[in-house]
């Protein structure tokens, strides 16, 4: 199997910067390139009855996470790899296996939850790594030593 294009999901965290940055890594040993996507699950704020709408505030929350999306790529880059930012709407794991059919790898972070933490966040990865038809390498996320 040959890798040309890897996807990496970002959320900000140190977890998935790290992510991004074994990634670039990876990608310069094959020769791959990089999309770096971040989906946003747009919040529905209720109206009368069972109607819902995007709250008007919606709009730039999504400039924001799109230049902060920009500016990680941007850190990111410089090492011989191309490197790509997608900023999608919807719900996360959903997003990020239909993105995911168009590369070759999906690199991410996990934070490694358990127990009760686990039950009432759910795991995005895990997710992913039942759903997605191509491969997925979860990285664990470091861990700070005090």
């Amino acid at each position: 199997m040959q890798i040309k294009r890897i996807l990496v999901p970002v959320d900000f965290s140190e977890a998935s910067e790290s992510a991004l940055r074994e990634s670039v890594d990876l990608a310069q040993l094959l020769g791959a390139e990089i999309t770096a996507v971040h989906v946003i699950e747009p919040p529905l704020a209720p109206l009368a009855g069972s109607t819902f709408v995007m709250p008007p505030s919606f709009g730039d929350v999504t400039a924001i996470l799109r230049q902060r999306l920009e500016e990680l790529v941007q850190r990111s880059s410089g090492h011989g790899v191309r490197l790509h930012a997608v900023l999608a709407e919807g719900v996360p794991y959903v997003e990020i296996v239909r993105i995911a059919k168009d590369h070759d790898l999906i690199v991410m972070s996990t934070q490694g939850r358990t127990g009760l933490a686990h039950l009432l966040l759910g795991s995005v990865a895990e997710r992913i790594v039942r759903t997605s038809t191509i491969p997925v390498l979860t990285l664990r996320a470091p861990t700070t030593s005090k």
